[in-house]
């Protein structure tokens, strides 16, 4: 039996994931609409901060590399700098320097204070 919520959906479906397998694909990252819809952000940071995201999947914390950031979104790492600034200036995450050649603690803040 079909439920009558299916066939709604299926009438307003506008994308389709055809042959795609979540698990050998990588899994899925969650980003909250509020950066994603965030005029203050660019998009490079809105990437960078889903990047980090998907790095501290089942952390509290994470510590990729800038080189290893910059390889994975594309970009260079001159502009990985850039987006992570911006991402500290705006509240967003917290950055523990650990020193020379080491990487840095990246923590993805939950609760964003709004300016007023």
């Amino acid at each position: 039996m079909k439920k009558i919520s299916a066939g709604l959906l299926d009438r307003y479906r506008n994308i389709i994931l055809e042959g795609f397998d979540p698990i050998s694909a990588g899994g899925f990252t969650q980003v909250p609409n509020h950066i994603l819809r965030s005029s203050d952000l660019s998009v490079g940071a809105k990437l960078t901060y889903a990047m980090l995201l998907s790095y501290a999947w089942q952390n509290d914390f994470c510590f990729p590399g800038q080189d290893t950031l910059a390889k994975d979104m594309g970009s260079g790492k001159r502009s990985v700098v850039r987006y992570i600034d911006e991402l500290e200036r705006a509240g967003i995450i917290a950055i523990k320097r650990q020193g020379l050649g080491m990487s840095n603690i990246y923590t993805l803040r939950a609760c964003i204070k709004q300016k007023r």
